[in-house]
């Protein structure tokens, strides 16, 4: 059994062509359509990515078609990474642990890791080799940022969106902030916004509950789904984060909103994979459109203070490779003891 992984992240793709390959791609579609024994899809703002275990060779380009949002998307063009075997290994427990994200050491990454692992398991799609390798990463992570100071100063790609806003705003006490969608990103978000200062705060949702459940936490007001575009009115900053599959904002919706505003500058920060914004949003006269690759730059400036734990950090995922390694060496191919599969739901102690 070979273990492998096909991707794109934000190293080799800029934004527009992830979104293109992330969210229709389902696992079992993967399973089913590219004959792999086992499959786990790990699809975030920063990377989509297919891990899978299978008998015989699976070309990228067929991994590739199985992850496009569409049938007609042209796969010349699309350079996809893969890594096999150790290598394989290696960028998961680094993908993990934070060293691969575009904020070096944030920890959002390993819940989203998890999520997608206990969803392949709970479908069936994770099997017994990626249930070994996905327990190992999370071993893995849990000791880079127990042993290390990598995670010191890290912060989440929401709390980079907030230094962006407050670069351009400089204090943001006084500014009115829309903040779309309540999900983890989103509340990483908030909480850096009110750490900030922000006093008017609203968040908007599709459930009503989670938004007010967020709202409540952080003492911000809930908007209506259906009516928060009329809050760009009078709003300041829009920030997004909705797994929407299409654009929620455009030009046509958004130009009609704005007439009232004079001398008002709207600023949003997009950070949704596929964006919630539409591009051409940007060319409305005095709205300023950021997405998920415009926080890049401000990303890297954070890394300055993280760098030296990288090496320790890298140390680490070395001893956890050669470990599974000898793991596999020794015989992963013997039958399963029902012992080695954790109930539905449980996730093995140290993860």
């Amino acid at each position: 059994m070979n273990l492998f992984c096909v991707g794109l992240s934000y190293h080799n793709a800029d934004v527009e062509t992830r979104e293109s390959f992330a969210g229709h791609a389902e696992t079992d579609r993967v399973l089913r359509d590219c004959g792999c024994n086992e499959a786990l899809l790990l699809s975030t703002c920063n990377r989509v990515e297919v891990y899978a275990a299978a008998e015989n060779f699976i070309p990228t380009e067929q991994i590739a078609r199985c992850l496009a949002r569409t049938r007609t998307v042209e796969l010349d063009g699309y350079k996809f990474y893969r890594y096999e075997a150790a290598d394989c290994v290696r960028h998961l427990f680094r993908v993990a642990s934070g060293l691969d994200s575009m904020v070096v050491g944030e920890t959002e990454i390993l819940g989203q890791a998890k999520k997608a692992y206990e969803a392949a398991r709970t479908a069936g799609a994770a099997g017994r080799y990626l249930h070994r390798l996905f327990q190992r990463a999370f071993r893995a992570a849990k000791q880079v940022r127990s042993h290390t100071e990598i995670t010191r100063g890290a912060v989440s790609v929401g709390s980079v969106a907030v230094d962006l806003a407050q670069k351009i705003f400089g204090d943001l006490r006084n500014c009115k902030v829309l903040v779309l969608g309540a999900g983890e990103t989103s509340e990483r978000t908030v909480r850096a916004l009110v750490s900030r200062g922000v006093a008017d705060l609203r968040i908007s949702n599709r459930s009503p509950e989670r938004a007010e459940t967020l709202a409540h936490a952080i003492a911000a007001r809930t908007i209506v789904f259906e009516q928060w575009p009329q809050q760009c009115a009078e709003i300041d900053i829009l920030i997004t984060s909705t797994s929407s599959d299409v654009p929620l904002l455009s030009q046509e919706k958004l130009a009609p909103i704005l007439r009232d505003r004079i001398d008002r500058p709207l600023f949003i920060i997009d950070i949704a994979v596929p964006r919630d914004v539409a591009p051409d949003v940007n060319a409305l006269d005095g709205v300023y459109l950021y997405d998920i690759d415009s926080l890049q730059s401000i990303a890297e400036q954070s890394l300055a203070t993280r760098r030296e734990q990288i090496a320790a950090a890298e140390q680490i995922i070395s001893e956890h490779v050669a470990e599974f390694d000898k793991l596999i060496a020794r015989g992963l191919n013997r039958p399963t003891q029902a012992s080695e599969h954790p109930p539905v739901g449980i996730v093995e102690q140290g993860s």
